[in-house]
């Protein structure tokens, strides 16, 4: 019996842990680029965009598809890196719990 109270003190601190974390990712900001810095967006780690940078030279009435293309291709290098930041986050969280290989959180 003395095992599964163990678990369940772990359980509440990565519970209470989770919530800072989560509270974390609002506020932390990653950035994205494509283009070779030309274009550049923020986000947050849960991918909330938070502003975008075009350099100058790329506005130009024919090359509005190939802003575009940067435009989206910064958010997924953005998003990946965000990606990143809440995976080694969350390992954290988890240190040290008994979880089963391959099993995510949050659920």
């Amino acid at each position: 019996m003395k095992d599964v109270m163990g678990l369940m003190k772990q359980a509440q601190a990565m519970q209470a842990r989770m919530q800072e974390v989560q509270a974390e990712l609002d506020v932390t900001l990653v950035d994205g680029q494509s283009g070779g810095g030309l274009v550049q967006v923020t986000i947050t780690a849960k991918g909330a965009l938070k502003s975008v940078s075009i350099d100058p030279s790329l506005l130009k009435a024919d090359e509005k598809e190939i802003l575009e293309d940067l435009l989206m291709t910064a958010h997924e290098d953005a998003r990946k890196k965000a990606n990143q930041v809440m995976e080694e986050k969350m390992k954290a969280v988890t240190a040290g719990l008994p979880l089963p290989p391959g099993m995510k959180l949050p659920f």
